[in-house]
């Protein structure tokens, strides 16, 4: 069983992207509405460069990537925005099968949520986008979650939200359960990809994980 973070665990994305509008509009850049949406799944090696070439910030990617992860870090460690179910769903299915997290998150903000949330000792493998050579909607990130907790990925199952990531899992091979991002819904095309559709993380029981 395979987690995505933000968008299933965390109310988060909105908090990303009001980090990352505050920094282009501070360096001098152009947001753009569209921004979030041609975010969404993308690395950090990714999103970086794309706020230095798209929008215009004035500093190098890392230097980008840096500065955004401090300010989330800082959010969080003042109130994490942890999902309404999303611990009780965790330790549930973590009694039945390891876990993995497959994030876009850097790898900072996976471990500082480990950490703040508790949940650490119930996930086998965690992985970030930046550690694969593509972020979603490629699926790398999923076949190696799937590797490291050295399943076959048809035998995985993945929980998502966003359209990047449903199109990442059903790439990599997967079940896939949606849970539609309320503040950026998937695209009905994404949605079709996935093999069910849930509408909070309590229908997450392990007879819906199985397929029951």
């Amino acid at each position: 069983m395979i987690f995505d973070l933000d968008g299933v665990l965390l109310d988060s994305e909105q908090v990303w992207n009001q980090a990352k509008e505050q920094l282009v509009r501070e360096r001098g850049g152009r947001w753009r509405e569209e921004a979030p949406r041609d975010m969404m799944g993308m690395s950090s090696p990714e999103w970086s460069a794309y706020l230095r070439d798209e929008l215009g910030v004035d500093l190098d990617p890392q230097a980008i990537s840096d500065e955004v992860v401090r300010r989330l870090a800082r959010i969080y460690r003042e109130e994490l925005p942890v999902l309404a179910g999303a611990v009780e769903a965790v330790e549930r299915l973590a009694a039945h099968w390891p876990l993995g997290l497959a994030s876009s998150s850097n790898r900072e903000i996976i471990d500082l949520f480990l950490e703040l949330s508790g949940l650490a000792p119930r996930f086998a493998v965690t992985i970030s986008s930046e550690e694969v050579e593509r972020g979603k909607p490629a699926p790398d990130v999923y076949l190696e979650a799937a590797r490291r907790l050295e399943a076959e990925p048809s035998r995985c199952v993945a929980i998502e939200d966003s359209e990047n990531g449903i199109r990442a899992a059903h790439a990599a091979g997967m079940r896939v359960l949606a849970l539609p991002n309320p503040h950026y819904p998937p695209d009905p095309k994404a949605l079709a990809d996935a093999d069910e559709v849930i509408g909070s993380l309590r229908e997450l029981t392990p007879e819906r994980v199985a397929g029951g």
